[in-house]
């Protein structure tokens, strides 16, 4: 039963998208953010830590400067989120005073996750801010984003996944417009199934994933990719509609509204989620030797399995893994780009009289190999 499954939960990350905030025409819905003020609050009463990840800057933006972007015109979405940014926030402000509690604003790019020093700073500021009794209310900083927006979290379903992880979160909701994960498109197929409950996220599952929503651009394949970086980190996560009267509430005591994704209890170690969520600045491809030795045997990446280097990297970075095209690991280096274009195909005992020097005999070794789940 999901009463059982979630009797234990502490700490919840809520995801609220573009068209749960909004109606047709980038109208804000107050009414739908006050009633998640409202909810918020009864968890909080009840000693659950509460982070909110929220979409709906550039919509708002737009509507309010009255234009229309051309598709992938970067430029105006990025001045839209900045006058839609203080939009969101004067609502949701004036939405959670009205149950007397303060909120936060934190805005965050994917360098968040990449640089661990700056991760480890966001994650003692949200932790403060809940000790505090503040309400987190965090969204990508589209304004400053150099990555084409909307491409890089999803419409924050990613974001929202990578802030649980990072959050130690039992659970994270995230509220759409759709009922859940159904096993075919509902719009086309009257006799769609929604499911339930998913145990494994396999080939199956992923093929159920339909197309973006007609305002927000996650999709189905974003969430889905969300519950996969929840399940290392050993945190369930639902997908339910925002339409649902009390949605978060009724989660929370467990009726089985939406998609419940379990997490399956293996939790990948700290920094091998870090690894396989930073942002690639990389690619190493090896061969299959090289392949084998790291997925069944765990061992370090020798310079003799390296085939190819593509990117400007330097030592420290995370990079790509691959093998005949397939990524399947990536790893934090010990060698830059150049120092391994140099060094690659060659032996261990190679390496100090090419380079003049030796860092290590692993071009990146063992412990700081991370395998994609299968």
């Amino acid at each position: 039963m999901r009463s059982e499954i979630l009797k234990d939960v502490k700490s919840v990350v809520i995801k609220v998208g573009t068209s749960s905030i909004t109606g047709d025409d980038f109208y804000v819905d107050t009414e739908f953010m006050d009633s998640v003020a409202r909810q918020v609050k009864w968890l909080m009463s009840r000693g659950m830590q509460v982070i909110i990840v929220t979409s709906g800057a550039i919509g708002l933006g737009l509507k309010a400067m009255g234009v229309t972007p051309k598709p992938n015109e970067v430029p105006i979405r990025q001045a839209a989120a900045s006058v839609g940014q203080s939009i969101l926030m004067q609502k949701w402000s004036e939405s959670f005073k009205k149950v007397d509690l303060i909120i936060a604003q934190v805005l965050l790019t994917y360098d968040f996750y990449s640089d661990r020093v700056r991760y480890l700073n966001v994650r003692n500021t949200l932790n403060t801010l809940l000790e505090h009794g503040v309400v987190p209310i965090i969204n990508e900083n589209d304004a400053v984003c150099i990555k084409e927006i909307e491409a890089v979290f999803g419409d924050n379903d990613t974001l929202s996944a990578m802030v649980a992880s990072k959050m130690d979160s039992d659970l994270l909701i995230i509220l759409s417009d759709v009922d859940g994960l159904y096993d075919s498109d509902p719009k086309i197929h009257p006799d769609a199934s929604l499911i339930s409950e998913v145990h494994n996220i396999d080939h199956r599952i992923e093929s159920f994933a339909g197309k973006p929503s007609s305002r927000g651009v996650g999709g189905m394949r974003t969430k889905i990719k969300a519950a996969r970086i929840c399940n290392m980190a050993g945190c369930h996560m639902v997908i339910a509609n925002h339409a649902t009267e009390d949605v978060i509430i009724r989660i929370l005591q467990g009726e089985e509204i939406g998609t419940l994704f379990i997490a399956n209890g293996e939790v990948r170690r700290v920094r091998t989620r870090w690894i396989l969520l930073a942002h690639s600045n990389g690619i190493i491809d090896v061969d299959q030797g090289a392949r084998k030795a790291l997925v069944e045997r765990h061992l370090g990446l020798l310079p003799r399995g390296v085939i190819d280097v593509h990117g400007d990297f330097r030592r420290g970075d995370v990079v790509d893994i691959r093998c005949n095209g397939e990524l399947f690991a990536k790893g934090i280096t010990d060698y830059d780009h150049d120092e391994l274009r140099k060094v690659k195909g060659a032996h261990t005992n190679e390496i100090e009289s090419i380079l003049g020097y030796k860092n290590y005999d692993n071009v990146i070794r063992a412990g700081n190999i991370a395998l994609l789940p299968e």
